[in-house]
């Protein structure tokens, strides 16, 4: 049985260790509260019109949201109702999760490690920020995650995946350049374009 209070992720242990004193160099941080950190990690399904038809593709969705991301999904419901997708307010139309600590550093790991080299024809990701040091980006498939058994899944789902950190702008460097560092020494796989 895993000691959950002594138990420190791959990533949290390579980011105090390592990563922290590489971006203190490469950035001249005179503090060590200037380094950029991860906050959280949002995961986002929308099931679109398939859940309009079908409220067990919403919670199909939720379980195997949750089941990917080692906690809860909540489902995300339509705040209006709009008569030509048959929407009605209060339907559950996707599933949302925020991950912190933990499970934020396990989630990122797998991504990287697992998920990110089981998609097809993958040439890295596009370097989508905000402007505030917020990277987002997204999947095509879900079922690149271990959790899911392919066998069992009747419906394939795209995913949205907001990472948020704690980036300001430093001296010349902007909060987007930061993060993206950040991201990089945790190894996301950005493209060189």
């Amino acid at each position: 049985m895993l000691d959950m209070d002594n138990y420190a992720p791959r990533l949290k242990v390579q980011y105090k260790d390592t990563i922290k004193a590489a971006m203190k160099e490469e950035f001249g941080y005179t503090n060590d509260m200037q380094i950029p950190s991860l906050q959280k990690i949002v995961l986002n399904i929308g099931c679109g019109t398939e859940a309009v038809r079908d409220s067990k593709k919403a919670k199909n969705a939720v379980e195997e949201l949750s089941k990917i991301a080692g906690q809860q999904a909540v489902g995300t419901v339509a705040k209006q109702s709009n008569a030509a997708f048959r929407l009605r307010e209060g339907m559950i139309i996707g599933a949302k999760v925020t991950l912190r600590d933990v499970r934020m550093y396990e989630f990122l790991d797998r991504l990287v490690t697992i998920a990110m080299p089981r998609i097809r024809d993958f040439r890295g990701v596009k370097a989508s920020f905000d402007g505030r040091g917020n990277f987002a980006t997204g999947l095509k498939e879900h079922i690149v995650f271990p959790e899911i058994d392919f066998d069992k899944v009747d419906e394939v789902w795209g995913m949205d995946v907001v990472i948020t950190t704690n980036a300001i702008p430093y001296g010349e460097h902007s909060a987007d350049a930061q993060a993206k560092a950040l991201l990089t020494h945790f190894n996301m796989p950005f493209t060189k374009a």
